[in-house]
């Protein structure tokens, strides 16, 4: 596979790996292991020297599931018998009892763990022969923001001790209506001063408190992966905003909708401002360019993004980069399973997996690695590992989503996974160190539809399966039902409709379970659901996504009253929504 720097990859002998490398597909020589499983929802990870891996776990309204264990949120793993499993596990820091949710962000520093729990950053410090600190935490930073749409806390600790911190946007754009159809961008966005960038704090103090006055730059949307490379520059990735089309349908089509903005790699400078609210970088003109909400005309105006600082490296739209970590050796990694030495000084980036590319295909639900040189992109990224969705590339429906990326001291690979809780461990056996980087077999799956295409790729693969044993509501046929469905999946009107509640309308992250039969805007009517279509929902109960008026699309009354009686039937045929299961 071409690298764009005029390298090719070729194939290494491929070794006998032990049992099915947990579900993934990995370029050739490599093997995985499940090094744990069941463990919570976990995100971040780093190793220590000895080689045990810290893992933070969350709780929360993203999840389906959130049943935690009693005792804390972290979690210690450490394989002392080398069969690349983990046999010891132990668990610290606050319980549920003790009102903790767990969190996202994670690292090692100074004989001590660093964990987000809440709204803090919390010390744990490591005494000798230590698995699990059996130390009570302090506070190191305390009252950082958890509302809005991104309540999460990633951070990153530098050699000298610098932590930072992403605090991630509220809101999509900083609209004064949030995710709603032709609303504009405030002016001056004041949310910028204490969301959407990376804010710096001390590692070796405590009882730091919050304040605007700590921002280090500003701009990011929502930096979940932050991570530094050999020469100690420090990298974020950024998540795109969403909704172009929904929002601003005059100006963007379905296709743009999902095709933009780029997934971005941005290099930190302290004072840098990367362009969110006011701008996202199109992937097609290759720049940053004005949004909607501050006068863009759809990609072609560029006003005051052209003194904002652009990325290194960018990545297909929504494919959600939730962790990276670069592959930088340490002084054990000499063993047989450390990578080949064109992965040297490159980045690794988890991509947790889209669902605003409705009525198009779904993407990410992988890993990839971008070859670095000097600090910007030094070819082409290529697909590391991919399999983890399983059969549906759905945020409600993907078996297992990478969330978070360490190396370890043997070079070893590990990501986790924030669905079933599972963490591989990837080594290199193909024996040849100077093999070139290469990308996985394609692994089989499901990901939605895409109206640009013929039958029968341009159809749900779910499509009519359910529809002839649906309940129906009195006075709506078995075609009406029928047409209703195929609104649902994106192939009439370029609804988007499955992208927040799931192709089997079971919810996800983003939207409800409307197979629940519970209705929370209206009295679960056949009118009271369409009207709920028709207005919209500025302002959620219970669940992250707004939704706009009709969807985000144009819809005929024919089409509104299809869509809704759909719902409705969906939710009064328990069960019959769900499309067989693979075992």
């Amino acid at each position: 596979m071409p690298l764009g720097d005029g390298s090719v990859a070729t194939a290494a002998t491929q070794p006998e790996c032990r049992g099915d490398n947990g579900g993934l597909s990995l370029p050739a020589g490599f093997c995985a292991t499940v090094f744990a499983d069941g463990i919570g929802h976990a995100r971040h990870m780093a190793v220590a020297e000895d080689g045990t891996l810290y893992v933070n776990t969350w709780s929360g309204r993203y999840y389906k599931t959130n049943d935690p264990a009693p005792n804390g949120f972290l979690v210690a793993l450490k394989d002392t018998d080398s069969d690349g499993r983990a046999d010891v596990t132990a668990r610290f820091g606050e319980r549920p009892d003790q009102g903790g949710r767990g969190g996202t962000g994670l690292a090692l520093f100074g004989g001590a763990v660093f964990a987000e729990s809440n709204d803090r950053i919390m010390r744990y410090p490591l005494r000798a022969g230590e698995v699990a600190p059996s130390a009570r935490g302090e506070v190191v930073v305390s009252g950082l923001p958890l509302t809005g749409d991104h309540p999460m806390h990633p951070f990153a600790i530098t050699p000298k001790g610098e932590i930072l911190v992403d605090l991630g946007s509220a809101t999509n754009a900083c609209e004064v209506k949030n995710r709603m159809p032709g609303s504009p961008g405030h002016q001056p966005c004041t949310e910028k001063e204490t969301r959407g960038g990376i804010w710096r704090y001390d590692a070796r103090k405590a009882n730091q408190a919050f304040s605007p006055a700590e921002r280090y730059a500003a701009g990011i949307r929502n930096g979940e992966g932050i991570a530094l490379d050999a020469a100690g520059r420090a990298f974020a990735t950024q998540h795109g905003r969403d909704q172009l089309h929904e929002n601003w349908p005059a100006l963007y089509s379905a296709q743009a909708g999902f095709e933009m903005p780029a997934e971005e790699m941005v290099e930190l400078k302290e004072g840098g401002d990367y362009g969110w609210p006011e701008c996202y970088f199109d992937p097609v003109q290759k720049k940053l360019v004005l949004a909607p909400e501050y006068g863009g005309d759809g990609a072609k105006t560029v006003g005051l993004c052209a003194g904002r600082q652009g990325p290194v490296a960018v990545f297909p739209a929504h494919w959600a980069p939730n962790d990276m970590t670069f592959y930088v050796t340490r002084a054990q990694a000499g063993g047989a399973g450390a990578f080949p030495s064109a992965y040297e000084g490159g980045a690794f980036i988890a991509f947790h997996g889209s669902w605003n590319r409705a009525p198009g295909p779904q993407g990410g639900y992988n890993v990839v690695f971008q070859p670095m040189r000097e600090g910007r992109a030094g070819g082409d990224f290529v697909v590391f590992a991919d399999g983890f969705a399983g059969a549906v590339k759905e945020p409600g429906r993907a078996r297992h989503r990478p969330s978070g990326l360490a190396v370890g001291p043997d070079g070893a690979l590990f990501i986790s996974d924030d669905v079933q809780g599972r963490i591989w461990r990837v080594t290199y056996r193909g024996g040849d160190r100077t093999a070139a980087v290469a990308a996985a077999p394609a692994a089989g799956s499901s990901t939605g539809s895409s109206r640009a295409a013929a039958p029968p790729e341009g159809v749900h693969p779910d499509a009519g399966r359910r529809v002839a044993t649906l309940t129906l509501p009195a006075g709506v046929s078995r075609e009406e039902i029928a047409l209703g469905e195929r609104v649902f999946h994106g192939e009439v009107a370029g609804a988007t409709c499955g992208g927040c509640h799931g192709s089997d309308a079971k919810g996800s992250p983003i939207g409800p379970d409307l197979t629940s039969g519970t209705w929370l805007w209206s009295d679960g009517s056949l009118k009271g659901i369409e009207r709920t279509i028709a207005t919209g929902v500025a302002e959620p109960k219970e669940h992250g996504g707004a939704m706009p008026p009709m969807g985000g699309v144009q819809l005929s009354d024919a089409e509104l009253r299809a869509v809704a009686a759909y719902a409705w039937a969906v939710g009064h045929s328990p069960g019959q929504a769900q499309p067989p299961q693979d075992p």
